[in-house]
């Protein structure tokens, strides 16, 4: 499990992480929601290393993450792969030659073996047809399955999401949204998931936190979030109301 204890963060004068406390099970997708500026994605970045707390702990399988060195840093970033909003391909790489990057680099195989490889794991993300075309021959949401593709190449335990859906339609949104479902019940993946889309949540989450102001308003599964809340600001968020007590 993943077990965050008590961490702060400040950038500056600006408190952005107040002392949270949560545990991510195996095998969960789990949705950290809240507005911007919220501390989001802050606080994924914590637990790959990109970012070290002011305070408290960070226990992935036993160690806290704040204490590692770059050095053993590097276990952590092969049993957690980050999936970024933007998908960061190479455009003069095929999608296959993307995704074998990695391969090469990290798992030392032959160029030949690293591509027959890729073109494995383009096929669990359904993007197979696609191995020998270049990113910018696709669309969004295209290119996000190639991004995850590349991030299943190390055989991640946890693979963290930031804003996947972002700027993705709503049909490209729903497949991807069902592709992380896929890789949790069919891979035994653990996804954390950073999101405003609430069709997302409601679709695929097992559990949800939500962040306000750097602080733990709430976490449950998406049916205590609608029916059993009586926090007027985490009301707000899930209906989607543009006027209330919510400071943004």
């Amino acid at each position: 499990m993943i077990e965050f204890k008590n961490i702060r963060k400040a950038f500056g004068p600006k408190l952005v992480l107040d002392g949270v406390d949560l545990t991510i099970h195996d095998g969960e997708v789990f949705f950290i929601i809240g507005a911007s500026g919220a501390g989001k994605s802050v606080l994924i970045k914590h637990l790959i290393g990109l970012i070290k707390p002011d305070d408290g702990e960070i226990i992935l399988d036993g160690d806290d993450v704040a204490k590692l060195t770059e050095t053993q840093l590097y276990r952590v970033r092969k049993l957690c792969a980050m999936v970024f909003q933007h998908a960061t391909l190479f455009d003069s790489m095929t999608c296959a030659e993307n995704v074998a990057l990695p391969l090469r680099k990290h798992r030392g195989l032959s160029p030949k073996d690293a591509l027959d490889e890729a073109r494995r794991r383009l096929e669990q993300v359904h993007m197979h047809a696609y191995s020998e075309r270049y990113p910018a021959e696709l669309g969004d949401g295209m290119r996000k399955r190639v991004a995850i593709a590349r991030a299943l190449t190390v055989d991640p335990r946890y693979v963290l999401f930031d804003e996947p859906t972002t700027s993705l339609d709503p049909v490209n949104a729903r497949r991807v949204d069902k592709l992380i479902r896929e890789l949790s019940d069919k891979l035994g993946v653990t996804s954390i998931v950073v999101s405003h889309d609430l069709a997302s949540i409601f679709a695929i989450a097992d559990r949800v936190a939500f962040l306000y102001k750097g602080k733990l308003r709430k976490v449950g599964t998406p049916q205590e979030f609608l029916e059993q809340t009586q926090d007027p600001i985490v009301r707000q968020f899930i209906r989607g109301e543009a006027d209330g007590p919510m400071e943004v």
